[in-house]
């Protein structure tokens, strides 16, 4: 960290450092090396420091509440540090009822299934019915779709959507993945959606898995997708060309996508642990044709191969890479049965 704020005694890295001069009102930002330092500066830096200032400010951060790491969003970070020194949510306690008190109701912009556009629409988020919920119209009685929590996984999805705000929300709908898009405005409220959303999942979770300690139970709250982006694939048989898709792995699931958009997948692979007859094959069998990308990679399942190829070698590399880290974690026993639905899918 070559920053530091030198009105609350941190060190912070170049990004955030840009994120702490929006709110000089709390922080005010120094380089390490290139600027003056008085001594008084100084000192109240060498009295302070990170651990003193975690133990302040971060001192109630509810377990469910995401800690966002380097790799994530600017809006996730952004609203970390907002929450945390500006607005001292982690201080007192009342300031955290937007998402700690298992209800909340609102208007967020989701992206139309057909049509592509964003409209306004009511979203109701209950624990004890264990659904988020939204409305066409404001004063309907019916919702339109009804989320379980249980199922129920969402990630920022920036740069996919064209928004710094944008969520993308993933629930199960007869086995099959369903995927809406949302955002709000403001920064603050989809960022205390997105931790309501993990509070009701951490509730859910205790309930279900009695005996789980916080540690086992946060990681499950909401993950983001091991790897996305373009690829090509065939169909079972082989012979037809290749066509190119969108893909997303989510765990163990493969998803591929006209658009990135799509609500529905158009298709759904089950990739298992090499315990169970899995292997990733870099390059097609020789007999292959009608690609048009050269880096080719093979999933050989027990029951077929799938054949897909990448534009570029790192592309591929990175691919086979998130495929291998599943392949060679052994399956629990919940994959098991979601191993057989897939088997018997129409």
């Amino acid at each position: 960290p070559d920053w530091a704020s030198y009105t609350l005694g941190v060190f912070i890295c170049l990004s955030c450092s840009g994120i702490h001069r929006n709110i000089p009102q709390v922080s005010k930002v120094k380089s390490v090396r290139l600027d003056a330092w008085d001594e008084a500066q100084v000192e109240f830096m060498a009295s302070h420091g990170n651990e003193a200032a975690r133990a302040t400010f971060e001192s109630k951060v509810p377990p469910f509440y995401y800690r966002p790491k380097f790799s994530d969003c600017q809006l996730l970070r952004e609203q970390w540090i907002r929450a945390k020194y500006e607005r001292q949510e982690f201080v007192h306690v009342e300031k955290q009822e937007p998402y700690s008190t298992g209800y909340r109701e609102g208007l967020l912009w989701k992206r139309g299934r057909d049509n592509g556009q964003f409209l306004s629409r009511k979203f109701v988020l209950t624990e004890r019915e264990g659904a988020l919920k939204y409305f066409n119209k404001n004063d309907a009685k019916e919702p339109k779709a009804i989320m379980k929590i249980e199922h129920l996984n969402a990630t920022f999805q920036p740069a996919k959507m064209g928004h710094p705000h944008g969520l993308q929300v993933t629930y199960l709908k007869d086995n099959s993945t369903r995927n809406i898009f949302i955002y709000h405005e403001d920064g603050k409220e989809i960022v205390d959606w997105f931790n309501a959303l993990r509070a009701a999942r951490f509730h859910y979770l205790q309930v279900a898995f009695p005996g789980a300690s916080d540690a086992d139970l946060v990681p499950k709250l909401s993950r983001n997708y091991l790897k996305e982006g373009y690829m090509e694939k065939t169909g079972p048989k082989q012979t037809e060309g290749f066509r190119k898709r969108w893909f997303t792995m989510d765990d163990r699931r493969l998803m591929y996508f006209k658009d990135p958009l799509d609500a529905f997948a158009r298709g759904e692979v089950f990739i298992g642990s090499k315990e169970s007859g899995y292997t990733v094959l870099e390059g097609l069998p020789l007999s292959t044709q009608g690609h048009h990308w050269p880096h080719g990679i093979t999933i050989v399942t027990p029951d077929r191969k799938f054949l897909f190829t990448c534009e570029t070698e790192s592309d591929q590399r990175e691919w086979i890479a998130a495929f291998q880290k599943v392949v060679d974690r052994p399956m629990l026993p919940q994959e098991y049965a979601v191993e057989a639905h897939f088997k018997h899918k129409p």
